[in-house]
């Protein structure tokens, strides 16, 4: 590892649907953060060489006797620690304090007020000062450990906030990795710059070195097999693997007839023409839409395709002489998620689907390349490596493709409707300058039909909903707010110029924690 990893900081994960927020922001800063569950191995957080921990919130309650606490490593190795709502509580409790069930809760906006000064606060925070946080709370602080005290307040915390600096151990009661926290994000940094003493040298730059010099390390002279979708993640990782290790990569595309307008042969033209990598091309489109046929449910969909690409791309792969490893675009959320559910590393082939096992007799060894990177951080990569802004930026696209985005029966009829009224929507979104402002945006070809008038006949056709979304990490989304001209203008051209349709509406349901996409 580079000294800028070794520069780090853990995080270690009580549940909070937010944890991922402070690894960001801290990345933000340049520092290198990995997020570890709370029943981690102890000797994994010693091996880690942290220089300092923080402990995230999470749904739990302190005052209950089963709940989760800290590993006892987080307070022996003697590095900076900070504590966030539920961490907060549960440091304090462990070290000599007491939690209890508030009996006035505060959940959303707060006023906290600054009493006192602490290291954490030291150039960003005065005494006297206000700010507003953001609080998700039902306990609260009733009593300190030996050397704590108060640093600030709320209406409904009158532990806030509170400071060892002898020891460097801090705890807040809100939650400063949200947006809505004012100068949340600075605190964070406060903490691994200024208290646990991180440099903020860690840069996509170096990381790109240190994953080349690993892909190396790892493959040797072997032969590598990279299932490729197109999409932002499998894109960096096939161009990322071929800088690396070059003509050892073999991309297997298997297009599934599930793609947007154009899509496949953009993949063809760039990976196989413009980066010269060997692609093995299958068109497997009949075969997806045909056991798709009569199937609407749309996790029975997820499951049809998953299996089905595994078995095309086992396909593929069998005829790749003396390949032994798999590379996938496998992200931190992923290996978050995998870990937390199932308490190891992930082990699906993630590529189209996220669905799908990796056979055991296929005996692929795993090379993940991007396991340490976030979404933002991966298209920073892409830039990195010079993947045309076009791929790199590119809106997020489901693993079944379009097959969620007809709901009930797919047919490839309805499947040309929804891509002809997809590329005008987008051509729109473009065109109004868009594109970068929305965090996803496409068209839905729903399962009804209605009459109308077009010209002098009467017809019977589709309704497409149009849907578009702002979101900063995907996790909550609100609809983006066009205009009624803007709605207008394309409603119209999709209308005349998608044969197939003749009503468009428009979706302005917002999302909260969970999947944005329409199923």
């Amino acid at each position: 590892m580079s000294d800028a990893v070794n520069d780090n900081v853990l995080i270690i994960d009580f549940g909070s649907q937010v944890t991922q927020l402070i690894a960001r922001r801290l990345r933000e800063a340049g520092v290198y953060t990995e997020i570890l569950p709370c029943t981690v191995d102890p000797a994994r957080i010693t091996a880690a060489v942290p220089r300092g921990i923080i402990l995230s919130g999470g749904p739990n309650s302190v005052a209950m006797a089963d709940t989760p606490r800290a590993p006892q490593a987080v307070f022996d190795l003697g590095v900076p620690v900070l504590g966030i709502c539920y961490g907060q509580q549960t440091m304090c409790q462990q070290l000599g304090g007491r939690v209890e069930p508030g009996t006035s809760r505060e959940f959303g906006r707060a006023t906290l007020d600054i009493i006192d000064e602490c290291l954490l606060f030291d150039g960003l925070w005065p005494v006297g000062g206000s700010r507003t946080v953001w609080m998700s709370h039902g306990d609260h602080v009733a009593a300190l450990p030996p050397g704590f005290r108060v640093v600030a307040t709320s209406a409904g915390a009158p532990y806030a906030a509170v400071a060892d600096d002898e020891r460097r151990l801090y705890g807040v009661q809100f939650h400063p990795e949200v947006v809505h926290t004012d100068e949340g994000a600075e605190l964070l940094s406060r903490f691994a710059l200024g208290v646990c003493g991180c440099s903020g040298r860690w840069s996509m730059t170096a990381y790109r070195s240190r994953a080349i010099a690993a892909i190396r390390a790892q493959v040797g002279d072997g032969k590598v097999i990279c299932g490729l979708s197109g999409g932002v993640d499998s894109s960096v990782a096939a161009v990322l693997l071929h800088e690396a290790i070059g003509a050892q990569l073999t991309c297997v595309f298997v297009d599934h007839g599930l793609l947007r307008a154009g899509e496949a042969e953009e993949v063809v033209a760039l990976f196989g023409g413009h980066y010269n990598i060997p692609l093995i091309h299958r068109d497997a489109s009949d075969l997806f839409l045909g056991r798709l046929d009569g199937v609407s449910d749309p996790e029975a969909k997820r499951k049809i395709i998953g299996a089905s690409f595994i078995e095309v791309f086992e396909e593929e792969a069998n005829r790749i002489e003396g390949a032994g490893f798999l590379a996938q675009g496998t992200l931190y959320p992923d290996v978050i998620e995998s870990i937390s559910a199932a308490g190891g590393d992930a082990v699906t082939i993630k590529s189209h689907h996220n669905v799908g096992g990796l056979p055991d007799h296929m005996k692929l060894a795993l090379v993940e390349p991007l396991r340490e990177l976030f979404k933002d951080e991966v298209r920073e990569l892409g830039r990195e490596l010079g993947l045309p802004e076009t791929l790199v930026g590119r809106h997020p696209f489901p693993g079944p493709g379009l097959a969620i985005r007809v709901p009930g029966e797919i047919t490839a009829e309805k499947l040309d409707i929804l891509r002809a009224a997809d590329l005008v929507y987008l051509d729109e979104i473009r065109k109004a300058g868009l594109y970068d402002e929305i965090w996803q945006a496409f068209a839905v070809l729903l399962p009804v039909r209605t009459v109308g008038v077009m010209g002098d006949a009467r017809s019977y056709e589709y309704v497409c909903a149009l849907r578009a979304v702002t979101s900063s990490d995907g996790m909550t989304a609100d609809s983006y707010p066009f205009s009624h001209d803007f709605l207008a203008r394309t409603a119209t051209r999709i209308v005349n110029e998608v044969k197939g349709v003749n009503r468009v509406v428009y979706d302005v349901t917002s999302k909260p924690p969970g999947t944005i996409e329409w199923e």
